[in-house]
């Protein structure tokens, strides 16, 4: 397998991590992967994939209720998904 299919069966992975218990999770998190902007780079689907480790109630926390992680990475990484905007726009 070269590097590149390795790279497309690890987004593969990560976007199947994105479906959650929550459904408000799921809409953020799905949002974020169909944008394009999933991390090429290795390190930053690390960053990604240990976002998507932890448990529904702290990535809500994060992601719905405000509050940022202590770590520089995955605080960047909330407020990206953050703004990714919702399909069709503002406004919806």
């Amino acid at each position: 397998m070269t590097a590149s299919e390795a790279a497309g069966v690890e987004r593969r992975r990560l976007l199947w991590r994105c479906r959650r218990g929550m459904k408000e999770l799921d809409v953020l998190l799905e949002r974020y992967a169909h944008s394009g902007q999933v991390p090429a780079s290795a390190a930053a689907r690390g960053v990604f994939a240990r976002l998507l480790k932890m448990p529904d109630p702290q990535l809500a926390a994060y992601l719905l209720g405000g509050d940022l992680p202590r770590d520089p990475a995955l605080a960047a990484l909330v407020q990206q998904i953050r703004r990714v905007p919702p399909a069709g726009g503002v406004g919806g």
